[in-house]
């Protein structure tokens, strides 16, 4: 009886033991369930497209050159939150209707979440040039942050990792590393101003600028240069902070003007985006 008794606990703990090492094993699942369910749509064969007037098709020809569709952004975002495991909440909780395709944390750990080839919902309602559904053509990545702090160092080698992975599989224009606020001034910040973003363009990812002998034209229309590098400027006042937050992150917080220099780095930096 005694040694049935200690059966008994040892199976309970290793029953706990493995709940706690799995805490998402149930939204795994899920995750699968539904990535065989778009696995069975892609598997479909395309069906006759009926046209009045037009004669029947008898059945379907398969092109033989094709591939997957492939993303051609990478949006960066700080979580707002206190910590990965409540950023993992938040992204397996269905009614929150948010997710990214990774999440890294700030000890330097990456967490994959959604194959970058499926879409997920980290832009919202945003606009990158004439770009207007950003979610389907960007990889959303998260990194734990408040957003009142600077990023840990190695949190920052982590995403320069996964950034230059992300680069060379999906040839991803040097452009096209871009911010949350970039695309969506109006309503985010992250990552905040305390994101290095020069330090990423030194790497390739961003562009960044060099004033060097630059002059700038007479009649230089900001507003004008600021959608030529792809800001919404729609609210004015919100693209030039989220200019200065990104370009100039020490003057991101005063002024809603451009002086003479800070014209200088966005020509510049227009000058890049054409």
């Amino acid at each position: 009886m005694k040694m049935f008794s200690h059966l008994i606990l040892l199976l309970a703990a290793v029953t706990i033991y493995g709940c706690a090492q799995q805490p998402y094993s149930a939204t795994n699942k899920v995750y699968r369930k539904q990535a065989k369910q778009y696995a069975k749509i892609l598997k479909q064969q395309p069906s006759p497209f009926p046209v009045n007037e037009a004669p029947a098709v008898s059945g379907w020809i398969g092109t033989t050159n094709f591939n997957m569709r492939k993303p051609n952004y990478v949006i960066i975002h700080h979580t707002a939150q206190g910590s990965c495991d409540t950023t993992f909440r938040t992204f397996t909780l269905t009614r929150t209707q948010v997710s990214a395709h990774y999440v890294v944390c700030r000890d330097g750990s990456v967490h994959h979440m959604l194959n970058d080839y499926l879409r997920a919902w980290h832009a919202g309602l945003s606009k990158w040039g004439n770009v207007t559904d950003m979610n389907s053509g960007s990889i959303g990545i998260e990194l734990d942050n408040d957003g009142l702090s600077p990023f840990q160092p190695q949190q920052i080698n982590s995403l320069l990792i996964l950034l230059d992975t992300l680069r060379h599989r999906y040839n991803i224009p040097t452009a096209n590393f871009i911010g949350h606020g970039d695309i969506a001034p109006s309503r985010k910040v992250d990552p905040s101003a305390y994101f290095p973003w020069q330090e990423l363009a030194g790497k390739g990812f961003g562009l960044w600028y060099d004033t060097t002998g630059v002059i700038v034209p007479e009649g230089f229309n900001a507003l004008q240069a600021l959608r030529i590098v792809g800001y919404d400027t729609r609210d004015s006042t919100a693209t030039i902070k989220a200019f200065k937050r990104h370009f100039i992150p020490a003057d991101s917080t005063t002024g809603t003007n451009l002086d003479e220099e800070e014209k200088k780095i966005l020509f510049s930096i227009m000058q890049k985006s054409e």
